[in-house]
């Protein structure tokens, strides 16, 4: 199973682990986001709906993502087009849009103020 783990990190904690993979530690497949109201922005509950529709299932047409998650063709693009933006989906040759993952974990400290 291929699990990508979605994080909340500062530059220098990204920087460090980009280091360490050219060093060749491997440290499994992240997205890192500034802050977590910038995670919750990006992340949605109807592109929650999307990823979880998505997951493990390859490159699909926007119209085939909106079939499964039974929304609107024109919504379900734009949210494919701000994860794609965001960098958690990417997108094939022919336009597709794929999550190239089975799994998704989230991971974050939330502190006292």
């Amino acid at each position: 199973m291929k699990t990508v783990t979605l994080d909340v990190a500062s530059s220098a904690d990204v920087t460090r682990r980009a280091l360490d993979a050219f060093k060749g530690r491997k440290r499994g497949a992240r997205i890192s986001f500034a802050t977590p109201e910038l995670l919750w922005k990006v992340l949605t509950a109807k592109r929650w709906e999307l990823l979880k529709a998505m997951a493990g299932q390859g490159p699909l047409t926007v119209r085939a993502v909106a079939r499964r998650v039974e929304r609107d063709v024109k919504a379900v693009h734009g949210d494919i087009r701000a994860l794609q933006n965001a960098g958690v989906l990417d997108r094939t040759e022919k336009g597709q849009a794929v999550f190239p993952f089975d799994a998704v974990r989230v991971e974050f400290t939330l502190r006292a103020a």
